[in-house]
């Protein structure tokens, strides 16, 4: 299989010094099942790396946007911004769909509007500029795509998802913060589920299932403000 980087980078409307680091991104284990000697690893190493400097990146921004917000608000306004459905929604704005290199039984999953493989490209594609042009780069993307979207989120108050709620009574409340914890996993690696239990202090009280971590957590948090009475 072969695809022109340069014009994916074009079109994408980012500069590489290595390509290499671009096909890195768009490459998911999957791929590389039915391409032996595709010679680029996955992905998930420049996720992880992704992952980590969004949350900074986004965090920094927001204590110096919003200098009178509590803890609590950044925390919520931050989840909002990095959480799947946000970055989900920047992959559709990128159409990675297009580029993304998956199997042939995970492009089907790709038809699936809320496929967490997109959300989760955003992340590696954010380490891959990391690595390619340091952490300016990376945050002039982070600026233009995700924490563009703060204000918005804040007019129509939809950073308070069931976590952040969670948290926030719990903090209130009991003077006590969640913790999430995984349970278990199981699944192929093109359709993996998680189950995450939601704990205060030493007690579990609710769990979660998701296609992503995250997705679990937000699971479990609901179900304990149900159970809360919250």
């Amino acid at each position: 299989m072969t695809k022109d980087f340069k014009k994916i980078a074009q079109l994408l409307n980012l500069s590489f010094q290595n390509l290499d680091l671009l096909r890195e991104a768009l490459t998911h284990r999957s791929f590389l099942n039915e391409h032996k000697d595709w010679g680029i690893p996955h992905n998930e190493r420049l996720e992880f790396l992704g992952d980590s400097i969004l949350g900074f990146v986004i965090a920094d921004n927001l204590i110096k946007q919003y200098p009178q917000f509590t803890e609590g608000e950044l925390t919520s306004l931050r989840a909002a911004l990095v959480n799947s459905d946000s970055l989900l929604a920047v992959a559709k704005e990128l159409k990675l769909r297009d580029y993304l290199l998956v199997s042939r039984g995970e492009a089907r999953e790709l038809k699936n509007s809320r496929s967490y493989l997109l959300a989760n490209t955003i992340e590696a594609l954010i380490g891959a500029l990391y690595l390619d042009g340091g952490i300016d780069k990376a945050k002039d993307f982070i600026k233009k795509y995700i924490f563009s979207k703060a204000e918005t989120i804040l007019q129509t108050a939809s950073y308070k998802d069931a976590k952040s709620l969670f948290q926030e009574k719990s903090q209130a409340l009991l003077g006590i913060t969640p913790i999430y914890k995984s349970l278990k996993s199981w699944g192929p690696d093109h359709a993996k589920q998680f189950e995450v239990g939601v704990y205060l202090n030493e007690d579990l009280i609710a769990q979660g299932q998701g296609f992503s971590k995250q997705e679990a957590e937000i699971n479990a948090a609901q179900k304990a403000l149900e159970l809360k009475g919250w």
